[in-house]
């Protein structure tokens, strides 16, 4: 199982050698340290690996998270299981660069969505709206009848009713995403398709 945290930068497109263009997203894999390993045959009980990105002040870190990284100010601090075990061959202190994944792998990319505030039916669930003619005049993007009154509900909104509400920032993992480009020197990836996130969102990257 290979795994690395990655800030998403921009989307491009690539052309492969036979002629065919792929878009593409722009991920920048700094390289990230093991700050923890966790074993199924230790106080644990399950196998994993823990690591620490990027840097931040350390005033503004618990004295808790401080004690369990050295004193290191990690800007974000991430698990990921390995299901299958082998935790035992990473040490606490090790780095896992971009080089680490090859041209070829697929993986799945997991990130926070864009936040887009509170936002109608229409855009947030697709509704069709009212018509826009024959006296209609302010319900063209309403959603319509809730239930209520003795209908199917019982005189109540069902759960789980699509209405208007927050949208987005919501953890999304888009699968099957193939490996276009590892740039070494610069740390960067390039995967196919688009990654959930804004520019510069972290993303965990992951190939099984």
């Amino acid at each position: 199982m290979k795994f690395i945290l990655a800030k998403k930068e921009k989307m491009t497109r690539i052309f492969t050698e036979d002629g065919r263009a792929y878009a593409g997203t722009i991920l920048l894999a700094e390289p990230i340290t093991v700050t923890q390993v966790k074993t199924a045959d230790g106080a644990d009980k399950y196998s994993a690996i823990q690591v620490g990105v990027g840097t931040r002040r350390t005033k503004n870190i618990s004295k808790a998270v401080l004690g369990h990284t050295k004193g290191k100010g990690y800007q974000a601090i991430k698990e990921f299981r390995l299901p299958g075990g082998g935790s035992e061959q990473f040490a606490v202190g090790s780095e896992i660069n971009a080089d680490t994944f090859a041209v070829g792998d697929v993986v799945q990319v997991s990130g926070i969505t864009k936040g887009k505030g509170f936002a109608g039916v229409v855009k947030r669930h697709g509704f069709h709206g009212g018509p826009r003619s024959h006296g209609q005049k302010h319900t063209e993007r309403s959603p319509g009848s809730i239930g209520g009154g003795g209908g199917r509900a019982g005189g109540r909104v069902a759960k789980g009713m699509k209405m208007a509400g927050r949208l987005g920032t919501d953890r999304v993992t888009v699968t099957n995403l193939k490996i276009l480009v590892v740039d070494e020197k610069e740390g960067k990836i390039i995967v196919s398709g688009a990654v959930p996130g804004r520019r510069g969102s972290l993303l965990e990257v992951v190939s099984k």
